[in-house]
C-alpha cells in the first residue's frame, strides 16, 4: 500500500490543524499525502491553500472526481457531518470525524451503519483520549468511584453552533465513560444538569451530576465563558487519589494505604479537594509554572504545606498527618494528542483495524450530552430561567 491519500473536510480552526499535522507527518515521512482541501468558503478554502500548497475544493463531489481518496478528516460544522460522512463513505473513504460525532442520535445511527456495510474505518476526534496523561492514568484504574472536572475556556467566536455540553464537556463526558466502564453494563443510572446561556443563544456554562448504576459519582463543570483556561480531572478509588492536568499532561497520584476501611461517604468528603487551583489558573492564562512537578496546590494541599487554596483548607490539615500516605507524579511520555489521534486514524486505515475511538464511542458520549442537555431544558422549564 501506497502514501494514504487525504483530504480535509472544512478549513476552520480545527482544519487548519489537521492541515499542519497531515503535512507535518508527510514531511516527516510518515507514508500519508495531504492532497486536498475542501471548504464552501472560498476565502477559508483559498487561505488553506496558499498556506499548505494543496489543491482546494468547494465541495466533496468535486474533490472526488479529481482523484483518489483514500481517507479524509470531517472538520466541517456538527450539523454537516452527517452529509459529509454520507458522500465520502459511499465513494469509499475512511473518516476521521470531528467531535461530536453529529448533531443527533438519527445521524449518528446513520454513519455507524454506512460505514458497516461499506467495511470503512470512521474515528472519532475525541482528542482527550490521546493526551499522554490520559493514556497513563488508565494503567493505574482500580474501581473509581467520585469524579470532579473542571474545563473553562476563555470565550471565543468558534463552534458557537453546538452549546457549552457538545462543544467542551463532551471530551470529559467521553473519558468518565470509558474510565467507568460504562460500556459495560455500568451505565449512567441518574442525569443532574443545570445551564445558561451567557454570551451566545446557546448554554455557555454547564454544571453536570452524573451517577452510574456502581454508584460512581461525576461532578462536571464546563464553560466557554471564563476568565480562565482550566482543564482537570481528579478522582478517587479505592486507597487513591488522582489529578490530572490535561494541559501539563501531568498526572499526581496519592496512594492512602491507611485508608483500606474508608467508604464513599469518606471518599465525598475527601473530595473537597477537587476545586480548579491557583497553578491551575496560572498555567492556563499564561503565566509561568515548572511543569516537571506536582502542581502548587496539589502538594500543599497533600503535605498540609501553606498555599493550598481556600477551598481545600480544611482537609489537608485533616489529611496531612495520615499515616501510609504517598505522593508521587507518574511518568508520562509528552506528545501532542492532535498527532497521536492522527497517526492511530492512519494506523488503522493502514492495517484496517477498529480504530481507538469508535463510532459507538463516539455515539455513547453524543447520547449522554443530549441527555444532559434534556435535564438542562427541564430545569429551565422548572425554574423560569
Amino acid at each position: 500500500m501506497g502514501p494514504v491519500r487525504v483530504a480535509v473536510v472544512g478549513a476552520g480552526a480545527f482544519g487548519r490543524n489537521h492541515l499542519r499535522v497531515y503535512r507535518e507527518l508527510e514531511q516527516a515521512g510518515y507514508p500519508v499525502e495531504l492532497c486536498a482541501v475542501i471548504d464552501r468558503d472560498a476565502d477559508a478554502m483559498r487561505a488553506a491553500v496558499a498556506k499548505y500548497n494543496v489543491p482546494g475544493f468547494r465541495t466533496i463531489e468535486d474533490c472526488l472526481a479529481a482523484g483518489r481518496l483514500d481517507a479524509a478528516s470531517v472538520c466541517a460544522p456538527t450539523v454537516a457531518h452527517a452529509e459529509c460522512a454520507r458522500t465520502l463513505l459511499a465513494a469509499g473513504v475512511d473518516l476521521l470525524i470531528e467531535k461530536p460525532l453529529a448533531a443527533n442520535l438519527e445521524d449518528a445511527d446513520e454513519i455507524s451503519g454506512l460505514a458497516r456495510r461499506l467495511g470503512r474505518v470512521v474515528q472519532v476526534g475525541h482528542l482527550e483520549r490521546f493526551n499522554p496523561a490520559v493514556r497513563a492514568v488508565r494503567e493505574l484504574l482500580n474501581r473509581p468511584m467520585f469524579f470532579e472536572v473542571h474545563r473553562l475556556s476563555v470565550f471565543t467566536p468558534r463552534s458557537l453552533d453546538v452549546d457549552v455540553v457538545l462543544d467542551l464537556m463532551i471530551h470529559d463526558l467521553d473519558i468518565v465513560l470509558k474510565l467507568v466502564g460504562a460500556g459495560s453494563g455500568n451505565g449512567v443510572r441518574e442525569v443532574r444538569a443545570v445551564g445558561l446561556p451567557v454570551l451566545s443563544k446557546k448554554v455557555d456554562i454547564a454544571n453536570v451530576r452524573l451517577e452510574f448504576e456502581n454508584g460512581c459519582v461525576a461532578n462536571f463543570t464546563a464553560s466557554r465563558v471564563s476568565t480562565e483556561r482550566v482543564r482537570k480531572m481528579r478522582f478517587f478509588q479505592p486507597h487513591q487519589y488522582l489529578s490530572l492536568d490535561f494541559a501539563r499532561q501531568d498526572l499526581l497520584m496519592i496512594d492512602v494505604t491507611a485508608a483500606a476501611g474508608m467508604d464513599l461517604a469518606q471518599l465525598a468528603k475527601m473530595a473537597k479537594l477537587v476545586q480548579p487551583t491557583h497553578d491551575d489558573k496560572a498555567v492556563m492564562s499564561g503565566a509561568p509554572a515548572n511543569l516537571s512537578n506536582p502542581t502548587h496546590d496539589d502538594k500543599a494541599v497533600m503535605s498540609g504545606a501553606p498555599g493550598a487554596s481556600h477551598s481545600a483548607h480544611n482537609d489537608k490539615t485533616a489529611m496531612s498527618g495520615a499515616p501510609g500516605m504517598s505522593i508521587r507524579k507518574v511518568p508520562v511520555e509528552a506528545g501532542e494528542p492532535l498527532r497521536l489521534e492522527i497517526e492511530a486514524f492512519l494506523e488503522a486505515v493502514r492495517t484496517r483495524t477498529e480504530p481507538v475511538v469508535t463510532v459507538e464511542d463516539g455515539r455513547a458520549a453524543l447520547k449522554l450530552a443530549l441527555e444532559i442537555n434534556a435535564s438542562m431544558a427541564a430545569h429551565a422549564r422548572r425554574t423560569g430561567l
